[in-house]
């Protein structure tokens, strides 16, 4: 009896320690506590293996999740990390959200410290930089616009059927465009920063030039920098530059602003205007109305901050482009002209030359507007024209010669005689060189070298017969390869001189269309416009085809 007592106590004291056990340990519950399907399933193994086997199975779990964190550690996370959903993703039954981390060592701008951005920029390190924008209007999103019903909105579109942009999107098209109009203005960016002069190696200029060329959607062959062939001349017409605003009375004026689109046109309607050139809508930017002085020169200064314009008045005026205020100047004192309708600017934009009477030349300065001195010709004056950098003065008139004054001394010191010449009429010189072409009344253009013209050399290195009348004006263009010569006497009389080889382009004039009577004539900074003023009022607009950029 005392026997089954105490077999019965150790049998319950077992169950209740399998029950303890079962609750510490639930992972072995079937293990331990259910015998019958334990031994189903391995049968003929003793629990011992399989506790064993468990316990080594757990090793090796434990052993690959050390495995994992090594390499994310080394090479990264291999798997995408998903933020905002504020929970841990379970894969397989193991957390690896520890696992995965952010490397930002791989991009110099994504530093965990601001400080390390700030001074890799500093440094030059990197100059990509985004910046934030100062402020952001939000209506732009809740807007809706319909690029395609406007004509000038049709070239912003990417696709043939596209019509309806956002605000953010029509935006971004117009600073696209205006960045594509507008090439000039690289040095305004804030970013912008000079490339070193020399590099390292040459592997390191290599790289940097094919940045370069990467950078740009321009041709990689320009032809602005190669030789303008004799024979035929490459044009095409274009709208009229004033086709806005056409004058009512003949151009006297039209010139280019250093910057190439800006556009002035002055004529005896007494209105002063302004073109923005594009080639095909050239539109009128302002109209300035001059009520007392029927316009006969208007010039804008070199620097491109003011407009000289003056009449046959003894007063002329200055238009401050930066202000937007008209000056009236005049009488000079001291001087009884009653015309100062002829004037010519020094290249370094402090002279005003005007023509006076009895062949007096008035030296204005640009900034005191006051008669600075004066030059004195033997003959009548007619025509000026700056060289050596506004250093010196050319001049011809009614003797037939031309004079050489330095400005310096204010003294002649140089004059000759131009060769078949009885009344001198236009002068005109390239801009950096020793070339200068003299027009007489009579229409012979001679063209000299002005270092054999005063070394003594008279003679000319070729004469052009091509027009029989008066000579009222010449220019050369930017690269001296053009001589455009015109005279308002008689209808299409413009001829355009191939310098290199002192032929005339045969296909100019056209003839399909007429000039009528050219009076005036200017050449884009680039050389690839040109722009002509007639008698009837327009202005007419070319693209000379071998010059990229206007």
């Amino acid at each position: 009896m005392a026997t089954l007592i105490s077999q019965n106590a150790a049998s319950k004291a077992k169950n209740d320690m399998s029950k303890r056990k079962a609750s510490d340990e639930p992972s072995l519950l079937d293990a331990v506590t259910e015998p019958e399907k334990s031994t189903k399933s391995n049968s003929g193994k003793p629990k011992k293996k399989k506790r064993e086997r468990k316990e080594s199975q757990e090793a090796v779990t434990e052993q690959e999740i050390e495995m994992k964190k090594l390499e994310n550690v080394l090479f990264g996370s291999l798997h995408p990390v998903n933020f905002g959903n504020g929970r841990e993703e379970v894969e397989d039954g193991n957390d690896d959200s520890t696992l995965f981390f952010m490397d930002r060592s791989a991009n110099s701008t994504l530093s965990v410290y601001e400080g390390d951005a700030v001074k890799e920029e500093l440094v030059g390190e990197d100059d990509n930089i985004n910046r934030k924008p100062a402020w952001v209007d939000e209506e732009e999103q809740k807007v809706n616009i319909n690029i395609s019903k406007v004509n000038r909105l049709r070239k912003m579109r990417k696709e043939e059927d596209e019509s309806i942009v956002t605000g953010s999107e029509y935006v971004s098209r117009l600073r696209a465009q205006h960045m594509k109009l507008n090439p000039a203005t690289e040095w305004a960016r804030f970013d912008s920063r000079a490339k070193n002069a020399t590099s390292d190696t040459d592997s390191d200029q290599e790289n940097e030039d094919l940045d370069t060329v990467f950078q740009t959607s321009e041709d990689l062959v320009v032809k602005g920098k190669s030789k303008l062939l004799p024979g035929l001349l490459e044009y095409s017409r274009l709208v009229n530059a004033n086709a806005q605003d056409p004058s009512s009375g003949p151009i006297n004026s039209v010139q280019f602003h250093r910057n190439g689109q800006l556009l002035l046109t002055a004529g005896l309607d007494k209105k002063l205007r302004f073109f923005q050139i594009d080639g095909k809508r050239n539109t009128k930017i302002q109209t300035i109305f001059i009520d007392d002085c029927p316009i006969r020169n208007a010039s804008f200064t070199p620097n491109g901050s003011h407009v000289i314009l003056s009449g046959r008045r003894k007063f002329f005026y200055s238009l401050d482009l930066v202000k937007a205020k008209t000056d009236k100047i005049g009488p000079l004192v001291g001087r009884e002209e009653k015309s100062l309708e002829s004037f010519v600017i020094s290249p370094n934009s402090e002279t005003i030359a005007f023509i006076g009477n009895e062949g007096y030349i008035l030296l204005v300065s640009t900034k005191t507007k006051e008669l600075i001195g004066t030059l004195k010709m033997n003959g009548t004056a007619r025509v000026l024209t700056f060289v050596d950098q506004g250093h010196q003065l050319m001049a011809t008139g009614g003797d037939g010669q031309i004079y050489h004054f330095d400005l310096r001394t204010m003294r002649c010191f140089h004059k000759g005689v131009d060769e078949g010449c009885i009344t001198g009429t236009a002068l005109s010189t390239i801009p950096n060189g020793n070339l200068f072409a003299a027009g007489s009344d009579s229409g012979i253009v001679n063209v000299y070298n002005r270092d054999e013209f005063l070394g003594g050399n008279k003679r000319p290195i070729k004469t052009i017969e091509n027009l029989t009348t008066k000579i009222d004006f010449m220019k050369f263009n930017h690269d001296a390869q053009i001589l455009a010569v015109c005279s308002s006497m008689k209808k299409n009389s413009m001829k355009l001189v191939h310098v290199p080889s002192f032929t005339v382009f045969s296909n100019w004039p056209p003839l399909n269309m007429t000039l009528r009577f050219p009076r005036c004539l200017d050449f884009s900074p680039g050389g690839g416009l040109m722009a002509v003023g007639n008698a009837a009022g327009h202005v007419l607009l070319y693209k000379l085809n071998h010059y990229q950029h206007a």
